[in-house]
């Protein structure tokens, strides 16, 4: 199932919309390769995490800013 920035999977809830918007974007871009939504989901989350602490970003809702 495609997801939107309205309807997500719930593990993403608490991610900064930024990040969150590029694990739904990556996600759906697994599952149209024919990935597993489960492993979409999980390789989506790792790399928008990855995605984000690359441009010092904050990643998640009550976390800090990342710094290196």
């Amino acid at each position: 199932m495609p997801w939107s920035k309205k309807e997500y999977p719930n593990s993403l809830k608490n991610f900064m919309a930024p990040v969150r918007n590029k694990a739904i974007e990556i996600a759906n871009a697994l599952l149209t390769e024919g990935a597993p939504e489960d492993r979409a989901i999980a390789i989506a989350t790792s790399k928008a995490e990855e995605w984000a602490e690359n441009r010092s970003m904050k990643i998640r809702k009550d976390s800090a800013p990342e710094r290196k």
